[in-house]
């Protein structure tokens, strides 16, 4: 742990999350890295960085988040990361809590055809976890690099399905007051890449209803899957699809018809393999990636028509650049003076 940032508002967030720091189930670091921690590995840092590792130590924390409402003038803003495969954070310093599930968070348990997912799993253990134990529903997941948690929050999917084909509940902390709560993922409003879990919320974990198939089966599914996005899809650093598909069409289709594929701002550019794909370069910072969306967007609207929305979510960006893009923002806010 680094000493908190002094002179700022900071201060007494900074001093209260330190305060619970044990280094095993809460672990705080000041001015951490946060867009090195994403797929994309560019942009900036965050003022405090916490790794929870329990839902009681998860509790802990967001009650001392809430509490800062008490300071005249404070909005915490907080950012909820996973494996960071879906997140562009703008370069520089940036006054958010950055929280990250770890330990406990991260357990699967399997029991008959129910299973209980940590939001810290990554899909693609998940997937291949599942298969193994008899379990099928879920092999499409072993294409998508991220976590469970930030998949229900998107509905997050693939090779024709999604969470919604097999959630049945998440299980959540909320920020504002640190309660704890279960809820149906039928009043989660789940739909394209869509759901009604908001910023200020943090997945612990989510149950899912899967059916009994063949090892043999669900492990040959898997490895068709695999065997497809690797021939179809670019490797490297990249946070995945850039835009959700418009009805009745593919993202990456308009991209290429428009003639973008291999388009380049400094070390960002649209992949050649799959043109619904930036791909970043050592020495790329986010306003790269963030111009190239930009350019994508615009591009295709003026040529098609058709205005294309991002998958990614952001931090640091103003709304002005946001709108730019039809970016949508990762940032949760908590509490904001007496």
């Amino acid at each position: 742990m680094t000493a908190p940032r002094s002179g700022s508002a900071w201060d007494e967030v900074t001093r209260r999350l330190l305060g619970l720091a044990d280094g095993r189930e809460v672990h705080v670091e000041v001015d951490a890295p946060l867009g090195a921690a994403t797929t994309y590995r560019v942009g900036g840092t965050a003022a405090v960085r916490v790794g929870v590792g329990s839902i009681d130590a998860l509790c802990a924390v967001a009650i001392e988040i809430a509490g800062t409402a008490a300071v005249d003038g404070l909005a915490t803003e907080v950012v909820i990361l996973g494996r960071g495969s879906n997140l562009l954070v703008a370069d520089g310093l940036h006054d958010v809590i950055c929280l990250i599930a770890t330990g406990s968070l991260d357990e699967i348990v399997i029991d008959g055809d129910q299973v209980r997912l940590g939001a810290g799993v990554l899909l693609p253990v998940a997937a291949r976890r599942t298969a193994a134990a008899g379990l099928g529903g879920f092999e499409w997941a072993v294409g998508v690099p991220g976590t469970i948690g930030g998949a229900a929050v998107m509905n997050a999917g693939g090779h024709g399905s999604d969470m919604a084909a097999s959630l049945v509940e998440v299980h959540l902390v909320d920020l504002s007051d640190g309660q704890t709560r279960s809820v149906a993922a039928a009043s989660l409003e789940l739909g394209y890449r869509h759901s009604t879990i908001g910023p200020a919320e943090m997945i612990t974990g989510v149950t899912l209803s899967l059916i009994e198939r063949k090892v043999a089966e669900a492990e040959a599914e898997i490895s068709e899957i695999v065997a497809w996005r690797r021939q179809h899809q670019p490797g490297g650093a990249n946070a995945g699809s850039v835009f959700t598909n418009p009805p009745g069409d593919s993202a990456g289709r308009l991209i290429e018809r428009a003639g973008l594929s291999g388009f380049t701002i400094g070390g960002a550019s649209v992949s050649t393999r799959h043109s619904n794909f930036i791909q970043t370069e050592p020495g790329a910072s986010a306003a790269d990636v963030l111009a190239v969306m930009g350019h994508v967007a615009d591009t295709v609207e003026r040529r098609t028509g058709v205005k294309l929305v991002t998958e990614t979510r952001t931090v640091g960006f103003s709304d002005h650049q946001r709108a730019g893009v039809r970016a949508r923002s990762a940032v949760g806010t908590i509490g904001g003076g007496a």
